[in-house]
Formats: structure tokens, C-alpha cells, sequence
């Protein structure tokens, strides 16, 4: 309250004890270090419930102040309770009876500890933040999961109902670490609330997507904005929540830190160059294929140029650049996305990025969009670019400008990257040596191959502040564009291509695989041959 305000109150609350013939006490002009309490004339709970608080007490005399909804019932029953004392009451402003309760019964201080990543997943912090999310209210507990999980540099939140219990964690570099365990009382106050920020149902029978954006000022003054996902789903024990986290750093979407190697960035630069046809970037979700499209879009985004996005949802917005919303939760709006692109581009569009292709419409839409001079950006989920091309040629079918539309197809997935500061070093056996040359012997000409001879492998160390070695994440990718072999078969007029026939076009064409990319990565000792495996297959 503004000192103004606090004297307006004051002035009202003096006029109103002239008119009930009380005494005024002004509890502004008392300094707070300077009050005295008297925690022995009443408890707390009657300071609350009866509305009146001791001002002043000697051995003969009592002061209570009191409010304009103090009872005339409860002054007579002080005097009547304190027979001994003389008893006076004097009329106090209602923040002067809340800056009172403050002394008397001051709330709960909430040390937020933040998590590290050497502390996730440990008995003592599960404890401790456990702790924390049961003291606070339900918006604090999301601004603190928040606060913590982009700390972290967490991707995703997972809230998962046991019977007992609810479990949280944290997915952090690909891998989720328990952070807390919540009453299930607390969970339904905190579902409540995401529920309400997302627009999503917690009585749904069925899976529900929502978004959540929000400014969040926390209770020790901290501010978090909050920029989620949500996907729902109901279980036996109650309602499972994920909730992706989107970066607000407009700083992160940058090309030079995709992690491009030269040959990709060179195939991706030609394109920014001339900005046509259609870009696949495809993979799973949490492989980043948003992130590789709005890093183009950013380097894209001048004034020359007009960009539309159609998106489910908008995860991040960019100045200059006009993004749509969809949402799509039923098989009723499976043509969101189709009828949405088919708009756009009658506002005149040089880029048009869709946020992902899910049917036929879609696709052929954004073919055609492609060969009319635009550049189509579009996200796909396939196991591999091979995989893409099959997938989309069965849903557009034998479309011979299918082959002139596409631009680049690229696959990609993230695995973890193996901290410089302790990676251990070891000889591999010929076992795995065997398992690196069968790979490497598979590269395309051109692609230099390591000499395994002496070849010095790594796997992760160990730390105080990083226990599990590995720090941050870097992208496998393949891609290719249509130009060699991989055309000259697309162009041969077989039918029924499989993805086996279209990798193997694309290796003569100069592509690199996933698991060749993976390799390369593991001889140079980025990563593990464990964590390309695992991810990769």
C-alpha cells in the first residue's frame, strides 16, 4: 500500500472513532522494532478470531485496539474476563491490526534451495524440496518448479500419481531425475492450478493438451515467467501431467549454435540464401526440431521478408514475425493445421512455417505451397529422414512434383555430451572396435574415416558439483537434399519404395546416418558408444 493510501486509511479510521466516542491509536507513526507484545493477555487464535489486539498492558491497565468489525460483544467479555485491570479499547485501521498479527503470528519464511544437478535425484533433496512444495501456495509451487527446471536446463516437468503419493521429476539432458514427492492433497491443489492456467479439465476422461503463459511473483519476491506445454493424462491414481518448458532466450535460437557441421551449415545456408520449397526437419519429440526450425526462421527474419507461422502451440514469439495459434484436441480438428495453411497463403507469405505435418491435407497443402515460390518449414515425426520421405510419399502418393517440391530432409536426435573436465579415458577392446568398423566402413566416399588403431575412447567420470558426467547435449543428424542417386531413384518411377531403398540412395548421395554421425561423435570424444546406442538403437 502506498504511504498516500496508508494515510487515507488512517484519517478515515480517526473520523470513525469520533463517531463511536472511542480513543484512536495510529499505528502507522509506530515504529515496528520499537512495539512491544504481550503474547500473555490473549493467544493467537482469539488475536484472530475476536479482531482486537493488545496495544499496551501494565500490572493495572490493559490497551486493546481494536477494528470497525470488532463486536461490541467481545469488548464487554475483555472487560468482564480482566476484572483486575482497567480495560480501554482504542480504534486501530485495519492494516494496523494486520501489521500487528504479522508480529504476533508471523507466517512461515520459505527458504527456496535451489536444486544442482549433483544434488538431483538424492534422498536429502527430494526431502527438502518436497518441504518447500507443501508450505506454499499452489502458484508458488509451479513458479518454483519452473524457476528450478530452467535452472537446470530441465526440458520437461513430469507430476506422475503413485498410489501414496505424487512424484516429480525433472528431465534433464534426456534423462529424468526425481526431485520431490508431493501429499496428495498438495497435488490436487497444485493440479488445480495448472489445470486453470492450461485450460484443461481435471475430471477429463481423456488426454488434453493446453498451454500455460504467465508472470508468477513469488512470496520471497523472485519473478518467474512461465512458458509451458501441457499434455494430460488420466491414470488409475489420479490425473499425470507433462509440462514442456520453452526457452524465452531469443539468444538461443541462432544457427552457429546448432551445432552444425560444415557440410550441414553449408546446405542450410544455401537455402537462407534462396529461400524455396519445403524443409523437413523431423524426429521425435525433445529432439529439438523446433528449435533447428526457429533458429532458420530467426536468420530468415528480415524486413524484406514476410513470415507466418501456424503453430500448437506458439513456444516462442519472435518481433517481425506474424505466428498463429492452433489448437487441435480431437479427431474433429485433425484439419487445423490444413485449413489454417490454406489462409495464410492467401495473406501473401515469402516463408511459411508449419509446426508440424499430421495429414494428408497438410501435406499436399504444403507441397503446393513449396513449388509456388515459397519456403515451407515444417516439423514431421519419423524415426529417420528415410523413414520421412516414405511417410509422406504414402500420404501424398505418386505426385511427380513431389521430388522438385523438397529442399531438405533432415532427422535429428540429442544425446548427452560427456563433461570435458572428467571424461575418463580407456583403450576399447576388439570387440567394440569391430562394432566402430562395421559402422565406419558404411560411410559415403568422401566422409573421412578415424584410424581405429590406437584409438583412445572415453567414458563418463565423476564430480562433486556433476556426479553423472556428462553436461549439456549435442544433435545426431542425417540429412540430404535431392540431388544423385536419391533423385534418380525418386525419379525412376518405382513404386513402393522402402526406407531401406531410399537410405541406401541417400549414402551414395553423400548422406550420413544417425548412427554414422553418432560414431564420428564417440571417436572424438564428444559422447559415449553407450548414449549413441541408446539413443540411436
Amino acid at each position: 500500500m502506498s504511504q498516500d493510501a496508508r494515510r487515507d486509511e488512517e484519517i478515515n479510521t480517526e473520523r470513525r472513532a469520533r463517531i463511536l466516542g472511542l480513543e484512536y491509536f495510529d499505528t502507522s507513526q509506530t515504529p515496528v522494532d520499537q512495539r512491544e507484545l504481550y503474547k500473555d493477555v490473549l493467544t493467537n487464535d482469539e488475536l484472530q478470531l475476536l479482531r482486537t489486539i493488545p496495544i499496551k498492558s501494565t500490572e493495572h491497565s490493559i490497551l486493546f485496539g481494536v477494528t470497525n468489525t470488532t463486536s461490541q460483544q467481545t469488548m464487554t467479555e475483555l472487560r468482564n474476563r480482566f476484572l483486575d485491570q482497567k480495560v480501554t479499547f482504542a480504534l486501530i485501521s485495519d492494516n494496523g491490526y494486520r501489521e500487528y498479527m504479522r508480529l504476533y503470528n508471523p507466517p512461515k519464511q520459505v527458504v527456496y534451495h535451489d536444486i544442482t544437478v549433483a544434488q538431483a535425484g538424492s534422498e536429502e533433496t527430494i526431502a527438502s524440496v518436497s518441504s518447500v512444495l507443501e508450505q506454499v501456495k499452489a502458484n508458488d509451487m509451479l513458479g518454483y518448479l519452473v524457476q528450478q527446471a530452467h535452472k537446470l536446463n530441465s526440458s520437461d516437468i513430469h507430476i506422475e500419481t503413485q498410489r501414496e503419493y505424487v512424484r516429480v521429476r525433472f528431465r534433464i539432458d534426456g534423462v529424468l531425475h526425481p526431485v520431490a514427492k508431493l501429499s496428495v492433497e498438495k497435488y490436487r491443489i497444485l493440479i488445480s492450478a495448472i489445470a486453470s492456467s492450461g485450460d484443461v479439465s481435471t475430471s477429463s476422461q481423456e488426454a488434453q493438451q493446453g498451454h500455460i503463459s504467465q508472470h508468477i511473483s513469488m512470496e520471497d519476491g523472485s519473478q518467474v515467467d512461465i512458458n509451458l506445454r501441457l499434455e494430460t493424462v488420466p491414470t488409475v491414481n489420479g490425473m499425470d501431467i507433462v509440462m514442456r518448458l520453452f526457452n524465452m532466450d531469443s539468444d538461443m535460437y541462432n544457427l552457429d549454435k546448432l551445432k552444425l557441421s560444415t557440410e550441414e551449415r553449408k546446405i542450410v545456408d544455401d537455402i537462407i540464401m534462396k529461400p524455396s520449397g519445403l524443409v523437413m526437419v523431423v524426429g521425435p519429440t525433445g529432439s529439438g526440431k523446433t528449435t533447428t526450425l526457429y533458429s532458420i526462421l530467426n536468420t530468415l527474419n528480415t524486413e524484406e521478408r514476410k513470415i507466418i507461422t501456424i503453430e500448437d502451440p506458439v513456444e516462442y514469439q519472435f518481433p517481425g514475425i506474424t505466428q498463429i495459434p492452433v489448437t487441435s484436441q480431437g479427431v474433429q480438428d485433425s484439419t487445423a493445421f490444413a485449413n489454417k495453411l490454406r489462409a495464410i497463403l492467401r495473406l501473401d507469405p515469402d516463408i511459411v512455417m508449419v509446426g508440424e505435418i499430421r495429414d494428408m491435407d497438410t501435406a499436399k497443402t504444403a507441397l503446393q505451397a513449396s513449388l509456388t515460390g515459397h519456403l515451407v518449414l515444417a516439423t514431421f515425426h519419423a524415426s529417420s529422414s528415410s523413414a520421412a520421405l516414405t511417410r509422406i510419399m504414402d500420404v501424398v502418393g505418386e505426385n511427380p512434383l513431389f521430388v522438385s517440391a523438397i529442399r531438405l530432409v533432415m532427422a535429428q536426435r540429442l544425446v548427452r555430451l560427456l563433461d570435458e573436465g572428467t571424461k575418463q579415458p580407456y583403450q576399447p577392446d576388439n570387440a567394440t572396435k569391430a562394432k566402430l568398423w562395421e559402422v565406419i566402413n558404411t560411410l559415403p566416399e568422401g566422409v573421412e574415416r578415424p584410424n581405429l588403431d590406437n584409438i583412445t575412447l572415453y567414458k563418463p567420470g565423476s564430480s562433486a558439483e556433476n556426479p553423472y558426467g556428462f553436461v549439456g547435449q549435442v544433435p545426431l543428424r542425417e540429412q540430404f537434399i535431392m540431388h544423385g542417386p536419391i533423385r534418380e531413384l525418386l525419379e525412376s518411377g518405382q513404386t513402393n519404395l522402402s526406407a531401406q531403398q531410399i537410405e541406401a540412395a541417400a549414402i551414395k548421395s553423400g548422406m550420413r546416418t544417425m548412427l554414422q554421425d553418432g560414431i564420428l561423435k564417440v571417436c572424438a570424444g564428444h559422447t559415449t558408444l553407450e548414449e549413441v546406442y541408446r539413443v540411436v538403437g
